[in-house]
């Protein structure tokens, strides 16, 4: 594994806001991001990547391996919380072990651009087709999360399952993104090119306050979270990491883009900790935010972004 890869991406301004925004939290500093600028720099991040996504899309040509890719990103986001509910429920309750599978199946956005941002420094491409997997991916862990606890609890509640599976396709992250991707493909280059300012220059900068403010945000965590025990802090380190090292080698069989590839292993990888809370909380309110929030946020999300990226793109080079 390249080390230099490693120290190049940590030495990254955005990964060291996020640093930062732990900082804070430890010095017990008032350093914060009001929660209504927060939301719209999250909403501002998934249209700049949805709509960059759809004029790459509208520049691809329509291929076999479009159709392969999105079919292996939804048969990974199906098998991931399969496995993991059947780990997880050997130490936790069912309602806790459907909920972290179900975060561990889905998808992290912010993670996703956060991987666009490494591959943009690497100077690597990928297809603008992986916007729409990335969003296809979300749903399916939520729903199959949903049924385990379902069928393993005795409450087979059709009602709510199909409330949750609308919310699923319905929540603000994923309609944004693929709504965004929808109107990049339709715009033309010459309309394209009258926000690119927008939707360009300023990404990274937008980024690295998101990130300080998902710093903040960890740290808050941290307490709670030592206090869950070692068995989910492995599962949080291991399971992803296996997740992204898999995903990274069998990739290979459906594309050879090195950036399509790095791009579903870091899918693979990730946890969602903005859909699924939200849709747990309607369809499992007895499953505990308290365990898989700060899983995903102070142990699989600062891991993939540090040190998971360099050796899931050092696998795959």
């Amino acid at each position: 594994m390249n080390i230099e890869l490693i120290l190049d991406n940590l030495t990254n301004p955005a990964l060291l806001f996020f640093a930062l925004g732990i900082l804070a939290v430890r010095l017990k500093s008032d350093l914060e991001i009001p929660p209504n600028s927060s939301k719209f720099i999250s909403l501002y991040l998934l249209f700049s990547i949805g709509f960059k996504g759809g004029q790459e899309l509208a520049h691809s040509q329509f291929s076999w391996t479009i159709i392969w890719s999105v079919l292996f990103g939804v048969g990974v986001a199906c098998i991931i919380p399969l496995y993991s509910f059947y780990i997880l429920k050997r130490k936790l309750s069912v309602a806790d072990a459907g909920a972290i599978a179900a975060a561990y199946g889905s998808v992290s956005a912010v993670t996703f651009v956060t991987a666009v941002s490494f591959l943009e420094i690497q100077q690597v491409t990928f297809g603008g087709h992986m916007v729409a997997v990335m969003a296809l991916m979300e749903a399916p862990a939520i729903i199959i999360g949903v049924i385990l606890i379902r069928f393993y609890s005795g409450n087979q509640s059709e009602v709510r399952l199909r409330t949750v599976i609308k919310h699923s396709f319905t929540n603000g992250s994923v309609l944004m993104i693929v709504g965004s991707l929808v109107i990049g493909w339709l715009a033309s280059d010459q309309q394209a090119q009258g926000i690119k300012p927008f939707t360009t220059d300023i990404f990274k900068g937008f980024l690295a306050i998101f990130l300080l403010d998902m710093g903040v945000v960890s740290g808050r965590k941290l307490e709670d979270f030592f206090k869950s025990g070692k068995f989910i802090t492995a599962f949080a380190l291991i399971v992803p990491l296996l997740n992204g090292v898999v995903v990274a080698w069998l990739s290979g069989l459906i594309t050879h883009d090195v950036g399509n590839r790095f791009i579903f292993a870091v899918l693979a990888a990730s946890a969602s900790y903005i859909a699924v809370p939200a849709a747990m909380k309607i369809a499992a309110p007895q499953a505990n935010p308290g365990i898989f929030l700060p899983m995903t946020l102070v142990v699989t999300f600062p891991f993939n972004i540090t040190l998971g990226m360099p050796i899931y793109f050092s696998i795959i080079n």
